[in-house]
């Protein structure tokens, strides 16, 4: 007779799932019925400025929701080390900034807004990207240069673009001042929608920064601006780049939130106080995002030179947003070690199985080289570098 193995449940004494020994197979026995649909959470409570109120610190996650940050959070993070692993091979090549570690902020920041509001950021986009509605085979191929990429194998890894996503923006800072323009834009239409900007605290410094904060607060934009503070502006720790540290106050007239940028549900709750305070008419308002990048400013920094690998590793062990989600899951009962796990074997296989897609995709030809300058226009020609080739643009 096979013998069979069974594994209780020391908080329900009952099956959760049982080994057949002798055919080395795992049948589970849990049904969605045993898992907490939803859980309460304290959260860490936001700093505030010229706020009467702060975001709440007692917060509820369903099992969906939970289920569903994770995913996207281990999909962006698996995206990431797969871009380095395709740059040191030389199959991506140029600019290339990757956004490990700071997955709650993208997250959390889609989970407090709707797909029908707008945003725009650095060239640290391909979190954003996905979370925008972008597929991690586009992404790829964007980054490799192919003509499935989400701009046509032409934007690279600073450029992608999707509806309502503007980029992806290479100028330090420049994106700010569009992003206002976008909020100009929503307030106009009517529509109440929204835009988000979202710049380092690099770029924090910048003039172009402060008159956007001066218009959109004369005209009482539907803005809100986001410093995503990873502590280091390309190699600079922030202490030695800015006379103030505190950069939710930087608005001075302008309301400001200081966040754990290192969990997705502070991330959330404050990306919703501060969209409710927009749609209700009342102006501009700035979060800081205090995260973490794991990997250096871009591919051609690796990182170490203005900070230690155990600083890297303690921020990892302690702070890691995937980790911090994964142990609520799982110590409210939201879902077993099992279910997380095939949600890691069906993300890995989506980023193989894009990247596979995108060494093999062809390159865009020469003659695609101009197209989709403007929408909707006849075909135009284009000066090329000589008075003797010329170009084509179709829309």
């Amino acid at each position: 007779k096979k013998k069979i193995m069974f594994i209780y449940s020391k908080v329900r004494n009952k099956v959760l799932f049982c080994v057949n020994t002798g055919a080395a197979a795992v049948v589970s026995a849990r049904t969605y019925a045993d898992f907490t649909t939803e859980a309460s959470f304290e959260i860490k409570k936001c700093d505030i400025h010229k706020l009467d109120e702060a975001p709440a610190t007692q917060v509820v996650m369903t099992r969906d929701e939970g289920l569903q940050y994770y995913r996207i959070m281990q999909t962006i993070r698996r995206m990431e080390l797969k871009a380095d692993q395709l740059y040191k091979q030389k199959i991506i090549r140029g600019f290339c900034h990757l956004y490990d570690g700071q997955e709650a902020c993208a997250v959390g920041i889609e989970a407090g807004i709707n797909l029908t509001d707008h945003l725009i950021t650095a060239y640290r986009a391909h979190g954003y990207t996905y979370t925008r509605g972008g597929t991690v085979k586009e992404i790829m191929s964007e980054l490799t240069g192919r003509r499935g990429g989400i701009a046509k194998g032409k934007g690279g890894s600073m450029h992608m673009y999707t509806k309502n996503f503007y980029g992806g923006n290479g100028i330090v800072g420049a994106q700010v001042p569009l992003g206002a323009g976008v909020a100009l834009a929503c307030k106009y239409q009517g529509k109440n929608e929204l835009s988000v900007s979202l710049y380092g605290d690099g770029a924090a410094n910048q003039g172009q920064i402060f008159e956007t904060y001066n218009m959109a607060a004369l005209w009482k934009l539907p803005a809100i601006f986001i410093c995503e503070n990873n502590r280091y502006g390309m190699g600079t720790p922030v202490e030695r780049s800015a006379a103030s540290t505190d950069y939710y106050k930087r608005g001075d007239y302008i309301p400001g939130l200081r966040v754990d940028g290192m969990d997705v549900l502070c991330v959330r709750e404050a990306t919703k106080f501060a969209a409710d305070h927009c749609r209700a008419g009342k102006g501009p308002i700035l979060m800081e995002l205090q995260t973490y990048r794991y990997h250096g400013h871009s591919m051609s920094d690796p990182g170490v030179s203005y900070r230690t690998r155990e600083e890297i590793q303690e921020v990892r062990g302690k702070s890691d947003p995937i980790s911090l989600l994964k142990d609520r899951i799982l110590s409210n009962n939201m879902a077993s070690v099992e279910e997380l796990k095939e949600i890691d074997v069906s993300v890995r296989k989506e980023i193989e199985d894009a990247a596979q897609f995108a060494t093999t995709d062809p390159e865009p030809p020469l003659e695609e080289l101009c197209n989709h300058i403007f929408k909707n226009d006849p075909p135009m020609e284009v000066r090329s570098t000589n008075p003797w080739i010329k170009l084509k643009s179709v829309s």
